[in-house]
């Protein structure tokens, strides 16, 4: 299994629409990925840093979960526009990317 992790960089006065994010665009994620494999999607909204009272380093950061990753390529290849589309719906902040595997104990 991997994970597509999305990450949201805590950055400063960067608009978030979190209504918009959870009403809207994730929705348009699960309906999108359904048929390309998605297995499992979540949200984290971040409420700290590493020490007491720190900020987070990352405001959001959505995982989504796919068998393989050849299954998440085919999804981007054919939707991946119509997802990157809406981010400006919901924030100005540049998102970050990263594959990996998944290893489950």
């Amino acid at each position: 299994m991997i994970c597509v992790s999305i990450f949201y960089p805590a950055a400063g006065e960067a608009r978030f629409d979190m209504t918009y994010y959870v009403d809207k665009h994730i929705p348009l994620v699960q309906r999108l990925l359904a048929g390309h494999g998605l297995q499992k999607l979540e949200v984290d909204e971040g409420l700290s840093g590493g020490a007491a009272g720190a900020p987070p380093n990352y405001r959001i950061v959505a995982r989504l979960y796919f068998d393989a990753i050849e299954s998440f390529q085919g999804a981007m290849a054919t939707v991946g526009n119509e997802l990157l589309g809406d981010v400006p719906n919901y924030t100005d902040i540049p998102l970050e990317l990263q594959v990996s595997k998944t290893v489950s104990f």
